[in-house]
């Protein structure tokens, strides 16, 4: 692929619900583009984007693909990202590196709880974009009724385009809305003029009076001339269309066929028209030396700095850190420092990635977005730099993971496969994390969703030939007493030679302090104890809250007192003091009214107002206390509770279902309380089983 300079490039990532399109626009995009000779399907598993296994299989985009589009001579990076919150991580990668985005819509479905985060991402973010429409080769497809939509929610802002044209059922053209005038495509792919249908009139006069409306917007000299009724030029359509697209005060609304090719042609003469290249942008990191921003934006001039907002690190073709220049020109045998890991990495070619597939390039220039090959301890939101001019640049906010799931091997000895394999999951995807829960006897792998986890555990096995078994995760309870307790125990042992001979009085009560495990002290008078058997008595302590008597879970909260006990000259050692202060540890403990503590966490939920009842019914079914709610924007709310850890396993999965997919939650830790006696007495009856 040839070089493409800083105002030739657009970058523009695909946003928009689970199977809306995202990937069949691009691979039509690509086609009509030339950069594929037959244009590839999701159902068929032959497209551009979705080249995984999984994916494949799954039949939805799990990751995020690049596709470098050539149109004319300018370059549209094409981020096509997973629609499916359980993937959001691959998107917030994403759009770190995009100027602006194309909002998928079903023509069919309409608005969808992936189509409002979307929005909401590009308002966070403050990326210009253009809203397109899907499947209007459909017949149940509305186009009306998603503009319709798309004004009720975000108002004077969106401006429709075009509108489609049926006849005999069949979607065979469309109705430029700027230039009133209708367009039928031929047999050879391009239009034919003619004039606007009789009925389209009515939904033309509709669209191109919000057109005109959000145009008005624009200025208060346009806003004066749309109240005088005056009409406005096509040229003073288009540029105010160019203004208020890039600062996000105007949101075009196109539309198209995905399967036939349709609407492309328009789509991208508009990316180039309407959206910003990197030139038109801005980008600042911090110079590490003397601590001053450091305004790269996207300047080809400047020292060379770029951005890794993606790693893939696949086992088949390798390990590639996917980077945007931000400074400079990025060349192959550069030398670049990495602030984050204080090291400079030598680069070797450059490429640029297209699917699955990498192609050479002789060099990146700022703004383009291009692989590093065999990066040697760079990671995914790291920054390159020149050691003259070191740069850090803000790394992208990636959603933290909240829902984990015990695992083991299914086969004994790929212990070591598995965490190699998990290493590699876990550089690429940054909501991953695997967690070694000693205290509590298990690894822990947090994702997303459980569907995310399991979509990990398909690809362990496909890709990596290693298999993990997913079980409910071992609650992290407690074990406490209630009262204080007079306890003792003697170990006489007699075998032959030496004996063993150990004796301890002791009492054990509530500390107080659940944060702390146990406090041990000590009362002994007159050497009934020698003082050199007091760390072996504390020794047997810390042993027995390992693992506490009632439910074999980890003991908080007592206080231990060694008062008296008896020793044996010749027999005693520190061995039988040990054992003896264990087993009056475990006889005092159940006779100090034991219970078991649960974890509580905190937990946040925001879903959208009309699903509060439904959503508050099921916390209480769950054992949760309700704080309160917040109203927050765009008819969000919060709600606040505290919830047993225990009330959590599968609540991802419920939320998802109560809300649509339009709920999220999140949670930290709280403290422990008093498990109810039915919780228990079914963590008691494990043990025995």
């Amino acid at each position: 692929m040839k070089v493409f300079t800083t105002d030739k490039i657009r970058n523009v990532v695909l946003l928009g619900h689970g199977g809306c399109g995202k990937t069949s626009l691009a691979e039509a995009m690509a086609y009509l583009a030339g950069v594929t000779k037959r244009m590839g399907s999701v159902d068929s598993g032959n497209t551009l984007s979705d080249c995984d296994k999984e994916e494949i299989k799954m039949k939805i985009s799990l990751k995020t693909s690049v596709i470098p589009i050539p149109w004319g001579e300018y370059k549209i990076n094409l981020l096509d990202t997973p629609g499916y919150f359980d993937f959001v991580g691959e998107t917030q990668e994403a759009v770190s590196a995009a100027d602006a985005a194309i909002i998928v819509i079903s023509g069919k479905r309409g608005i969808e709880a992936g189509t409002k985060r979307a929005w909401e991402l590009c308002e966070k973010r403050k990326l210009p974009r253009m809203i397109f429409v899907t499947e209007m080769d459909d017949d149940k497809a509305s186009f009306r009724e998603v503009v319709q939509a798309l004004q009720e929610m975000y108002g004077k802002r969106i401006a429709p385009f075009h509108l489609p044209i049926r006849e005999n059922e069949q979607f065979v053209g469309y109705v430029n809305v700027i230039q009133q005038k209708a367009k039928r495509w031929n047999e050879k792919g391009t239009v034919d003029k003619f004039d606007v249908p009789d009925y389209s009139l009515n939904n033309l006069f509709i669209c191109r009076d919000a057109l005109l409306e959000a145009i008005a917007e624009t200025s208060e000299e346009f806003m004066e001339r749309f109240f005088n009724g005056d009409e406005f030029s096509e040229d003073e359509i288009r540029q105010a269309l160019r203004v208020g697209v890039m600062d996000g005060s105007m949101v075009p609304v196109l539309m198209g066929s995905n399967t036939q090719a349709r609407g492309m042609y328009t789509l991208m003469a508009d990316i180039i028209k309407y959206l910003p290249g990197p030139d038109r942008c801005k980008c600042a990191g911090i110079n590490t030396v003397n601590n001053e921003v450091f305004q790269a934006d996207y300047d080809f001039s400047k020292p060379k700095s770029a951005y890794i907002f993606k790693t893939i690190a696949d086992p088949y073709i390798g390990k590639y850190s996917l980077i945007k220049v931000n400074s400079g020109v990025i060349k192959p045998d550069d030398i670049l420092y990495n602030y984050h890991r204080d090291g400079d990495e030598k680069l070797g070619k450059i490429y640029v990635i297209c699917g699955n597939k990498v192609e050479e390039v002789k060099e990146l220039h700022a703004g383009d977005i291009g692989a590093l090959a065999k990066l040697s301890q760079s990671l995914t939101t790291d920054s390159l730099s020149t050691r003259k001019n070191p740069v850090t640049y803000i790394r992208a906010a990636i959603a933290k993971p909240y829902v984990y799931r015990r695992y083991k091997a299914v086969k004994k000895g790929d212990e070591d496969k598995i965490s190699q394999a998990l290493s590699k999951l876990l550089m690429e995807d940054l909501t991953l994390r695997n967690v070694n829960d000693s205290e509590n006897g298990q690894t822990l792998l947090y994702g997303i969703s459980g569907q995310h986890l399991e979509v990990v555990q398909n690809i362990l096995l496909e890709k990596y030939k290693v298999e993990i078994e997913l079980m409910q995760p071992r609650i992290a309870f407690k074990e406490t007493i209630q009262k204080k307790v007079d306890t003792e125990y003697k170990y006489k042992k007699q075998s032959g030679g030496h004996g063993q001979y150990g004796h301890v009085k002791m009492t054990l009560e509530p500390s107080g302090d659940t944060d702390t495990p146990y406090i041990f002290e000590q009362t002994v008078v007159g050497g009934t104890v020698p003082k050199n058997y007091f760390p072996a008595v504390e020794k047997g302590i810390a042993e027995s809250v390992k693992c506490g008597p009632l439910a074999k879970y980890p003991v908080t909260g007592v206080k231990a007192v060694l008062y008296d006990g008896s020793y044996h000259s010749v027999d005693s050692s520190e061995l039988a003091f040990k054992v003896a202060t264990e087993q009056a540890f475990k006889k005092g403990f159940m006779e100090a009214k034991p219970v078991l503590l649960e974890p509580i966490a905190a937990l946040k939920v925001v879903v959208p107002m009309e699903y509060t009842g439904d959503v508050m019914g099921d916390l209480n079914k769950r054992r949760a206390r309700v704080l309160g709610m917040n109203p927050l924007d765009g008819g969000y709310q919060e709600i606040l509770a505290d919830i047993p850890y225990l009330e959590l396993y599968e609540y991802d999965t419920k939320l998802h279902s109560l809300t649509r997919g339009s709920g999220i939650f999140s949670y930290e830790f709280a403290r422990y309380e008093q498990a109810p006696q039915d919780v228990e007495q079914k963590e008691i009856e494990k043990v025995n089983q």
